[in-house]
């Protein structure tokens, strides 16, 4: 592919025509921000089940997964719907209409004094998830040449990390500084959680300010809202894409999994040592940040590999990485113990690989003119496999072993991983890839 002279390059990445380094610099702020307080839910629920709600412990592990499914049914509702009208009207207004939402969401969150408080709270957040997560898929595609991109996924990637990272480490103490500065338990949750809205604002502002308004394609060349709603299925008919799609529906279930019920294993895990509530949320939040920080180290290697090879057998490595790293996790015991935490550092490996993997693939097959509404669709098999991986999980949880949820979706990776072979075979698409 031959650089076009409105291409520019950010370090080693090749942008696609017509973006600046200010909208790359903005997408990344998004990627920090985004990623990292959308990862706050996890660490405010724990705490909020807890110390708002105190619900017995047998019962915590089916509570999270049920609002973690309400969650993404509305997310199933909403993307699509997102994904084609960013097709229309350009990805920028969605996405900032999307934070606020979240914003809005964290300020209600900590004021929950009912069980069914919380499913509405959860449901706002939704919307606001649903909004944001289609369109940063689809902005890293538009500001991304096809040889970049993985180097691309490599990047955000990396700011991504920082992001839930910088929230897990600063935010998940956030409950136990201010109950050490004199607030009360339910009180410290609150303030915790009304400094997260705060900074989710302005955020807003700069994304509405630095990326890039319009569509990606000139308005006589969009294609009809109906055209674009029927092509998220009939390009299925694409083995790659439909490939893509069944990847999705995995590689948001190993992520949301892992912070869904990291924290409240640990949380449950550091009451029965005789931890308090914050206590163990804050050794949760660590556990997760063990599991970015390794994902962070490994994503530059992911993205060359990407780079170099075809994109189905980068996807048969990622899914067979997550695959053993996720069923692995069903031989530990304590996840607060030492022996856990090279373990969880693997999980973020296996994570981050599926995920870098199936976005690549997807990619490199969506047409630009509708490309919003194809990886609205693969947010589509997303919610579903979320959906199911945390209302199953969240049973298995309270019934079999808390590590049951991560093992679900190992098993799910297994799938995948076999029928990416298949694919390779039959359908392989751009065997001879070549570097830049």
């Amino acid at each position: 592919m031959s650089k076009d002279q409105s291409q520019i390059s950010f370090g080693p990445v090749l942008l696609a025509p017509g973006i600046s380094k200010g909208n790359v610099w903005t997408l990344l702020w998004a990627c920090f921000v985004i990623v990292g307080f959308l990862s706050f839910v996890n660490i405010g629920q724990a705490y909020v089940i807890n110390a708002n709600l105190g619900i017995p412990v047998d019962q915590q592990g089916g509570l999270s997964g049920y609002l973690a499914a309400s969650s993404e049914l509305i997310v199933l509702a909403m993307i699509g719907f997102f994904g084609v009208y960013s097709d229309r009207i350009g990805r920028r207004p969605i996405i900032v209409a999307g934070i606020l939402i979240m914003a809005f969401s964290y300020v209600i969150y900590p004021l929950v004094d009912a069980q069914w408080h919380l499913f509405i709270a959860r449901g706002i957040y939704a919307i606001g998830i649903a909004a944001m997560i289609g369109m940063m898929g689809t902005l890293i595609h538009d500001y991304t040449d096809e040889l970049s991109r993985g180097k691309m996924l490599a990047l955000t990637g990396f700011f991504n990390g920082i992001g839930a990272v910088s929230v897990n480490l600063i935010f998940g103490q956030a409950p136990d500084f201010f109950a050490g500065l004199g607030a009360g338990t339910i009180a410290a949750g609150r303030y915790a959680h009304w400094l997260v809205a705060l900074i989710l604002v302005p955020s807003a502002l700069v994304l509405l300010k630095g990326l890039k308004g319009g569509t990606m394609v000139r308005h006589e060349e969009r294609p009809a809202v109906r055209e674009l709603i029927v092509s998220g299925f009939s390009a299925a008919k694409n083995p790659r894409i439909a490939l893509a799609y069944l990847s999705a529906f995995v590689s948001r279930s190993d992520f949301v999994v892992i912070g869904t019920f990291t924290v409240i294993w640990a949380t449950i895990a550091g009451v029965e040592q005789g931890l308090t509530a914050a206590e163990g949320v804050k050794r949760g939040a660590l556990l997760i940040v063990v599991g970015n920080s390794s994902a962070m180290l490994w994503m530059p290697v992911m993205g060359y590999i990407i780079d170099r090879i075809n994109r189905i057998s980068a996807l048969i490595l990622g899914t067979a990485i997550g695959a053993f790293t996720f069923t692995a996790m069903g031989f530990i015991d304590d996840p607060l113990s030492l022996g856990a935490l090279p373990w969880f550092a693997l999980l973020g490996v296996g994570q981050i690989s599926c995920m870098f993997t199936a976005q690549a693939l997807i990619g490199q097959e969506a047409n630009i003119k509708e490309r919003g509404s194809l990886i609205g669709m693969t947010g589509i098999c997303g919610a579903i496999g979320i959906l199911l991986a945390t209302s199953v999980g969240g049973q298995l949880f309270d019934a079999w072993m808390p590590s049951a949820p991560f093992v679900l979706v190992g098993i799910a990776n297994i799938v995948v991983f076999l029928l990416a072979i298949v694919v390779r075979f039959v359908a392989p698409g751009d065997v001879n890839r070549k570097p830049e």
